[in-house]
């Protein structure tokens, strides 16, 4: 059992406005792990005026970059020393299996190390080249009190894309997040504090959409940056423009991959299996729905039943497991509704159903789904479901397949699988979307990523992301 009865405002751990706490349950067997003190308004307003202070008058803004990348290196040190800590507590708080959360302990390292070249070779001052008897000059500077709030899928990845360029860039920091987390992210705010980031330049609440909205709406706050649903996206949009406030809105998706008919079935399978349901499904840039070429329509199916069919449902926290829990009941009963839904629309279960898994019904599980003969017209194929639940597409010919991909409102990510990677290039420069795998290849950290139309906008990682919380002056002198 964890108990965090206090708020880290500003650098401090502070008595909340109101002291009952939360009970944070498992999503494995529901039973309590932790509780941990939640913010209300009143904590919003103590933690923004703290930073509007720590900006306007403190030492961090006008901190050197050098000094500003030796706190978050020292920072990305401290969790890289309790990696195997950090992935079981994700484990635990989110059902997500051990093996996805030990893997993205390694992935945060390469998030960090990115942000933190781009710091290094970063212009924040520059000459440019005199025109005539004027010279100008262009400064990268902080740009304020940044609102960050993220969603529980993945809390430290979501975190550290949002802090660690906002702080390299000498912003001070009020980040939200979901109650879910109030463990894990109680403990990155330890870990920072324990870097040496000085007072008033961070604060972690966990808190409701209620509470969240409040942070939207203050006064005090100059952008906001928010990882969520493209529902919560519109209304934060919506909020910031009667303000002017800077926004940044990594969003939703409902990814295809295109297998063209030349692909490798057992690497699409196996690549799949990680591409689309990694953690348990509950990520955005899953590609759920599978375009595969009619001529080898029932060969990709029977693959993809066979991967989906195998894969070990459980306790997230034994390593044998592939798919752990949702993160919560009514997780898993969206899933479970999504899953009926694309029954009642003609689309017809290869594997899986909507059922839960025998003996795992005291937890919030979902069997793993495949769906086949799916028209890209039925919801389950057009809305993001947030689970273990593939669709397969047929497509005629490649301009068809290009069409398909295309035809969503969304536009995160994507795949192209082919024998011929240059084939699958050409075919990935015709997707309308933020980010495309060829034969499942990683994504990096140092390119831009973000989404084309509801799936957000503004681009995160890399100079890119360290560019969304700066603010550009240009001075000339004669």
């Amino acid at each position: 059992m964890i108990t965090y009865d206090k708020l880290f405002i500003g650098g401090t751990w502070a008595e909340p406005s109101n002291p009952e706490l939360l009970d944070v349950a498992s999503p494995h067997d529901r039973s309590v792990i932790g509780r941990a003190a939640q913010a209300r308004p009143a904590d919003i307003d103590r933690a923004v005026a703290i930073a509007r202070d720590a900006f306007d008058h403190g030492p961090w803004p006008r901190t050197a970059p050098a000094e500003r990348i030796a706190v978050i290196r020292r920072y990305n040190a401290l969790r890289e020393a309790r990696a195997d800590e950090i992935a079981a507590l994700i484990t635990a708080e989110n059902g997500s299996a051990l093996w996805f959360t030990r893997a993205g302990q390694s992935g945060l390292t390469r998030q960090a190390d990115a942000f933190l070249r781009a710091a290094e070779e970063f212009g924040w001052e520059e000459t440019l080249q005199p025109a005539g008897p004027v010279r100008s000059m262009v400064r990268r500077e902080p740009l304020g009190v940044v609102a960050a709030i993220i969603p529980w899928n993945s809390p430290f990845s979501a975190a550290n894309a949002k802090i660690i360029p906002a702080l390299l860039a000498g912003d001070a920091v009020v980040l939200k997040v979901s109650p879910e987390n109030s463990l894990s992210m109680n403990l990155l705010a330890g870990l920072m504090a324990e870097a040496g980031l000085p007072a008033g330049a961070l604060s972690v609440l966990p808190a409701d959409r209620e509470t969240s909205e409040h942070l939207v709406r203050h006064p005090d706050v100059d952008k906001i940056a928010f990882t969520g649903s493209t529902r919560a996206g519109r209304r934060i949009a919506s909020l910031a423009g009667e303000q002017l406030k800077r926004v940044s809105l990594e969003l939703g998706g409902k990814s295809a991959a295109i297998v063209l008919p030349d692909a490798d079935l057992d690497a699409v399978a196996q690549g799949v299996k990680f591409g689309s349901l990694l953690n348990n499904g509950e990520s955005c840039i899953a590609q759920t729905r599978i375009l595969a070429p009619r001529g080898r329509y029932d060969e990709i199916v029977a693959a993809l039943a066979e991967m989906v069919a195998s894969l070990p449902v459980g306790d997230p926290s034994d390593d044998k497991t592939f798919i752990g829990p949702m993160v919560r009941p009514d997780q898993q009963q969206r899933v479970r509704d999504y899953i009926e839904l694309g029954i009642a629309e003609g689309a017809r279960v290869v594997t899986g159903g909507p059922q839960v898994p025998v003996g795992l019904e005291q937890g919030n599980y979902v069997t793993p789904t495949l769906f086949a003969d799916v028209d890209n017209s039925m919801r389950i194929a057009r809305e993001e479901i947030f689970g273990p639940v593939l669709v397969v597409v047929p497509y005629d010919d490649e301009d068809d397949a290009v069409r398909i991909a295309n035809d969503s409102d969304y536009g995160l990510s994507g795949g192209v699988w082919s024998a011929d990677p240059e084939h699958a290039l050409a075919v990935a420069r015709r997707l309308r979307t933020g980010t495309v795998t060829i034969n499942g290849a990683p994504i990096g950290f140092d390119g831009p990523f973000g989404g084309f139309k509801a799936s957000g906008i503004g681009r995160e990682y890399g100079a890119v992301g360290l560019s969304a919380y700066i603010e550009y002056k240009t001075v000339t002198v004669s």
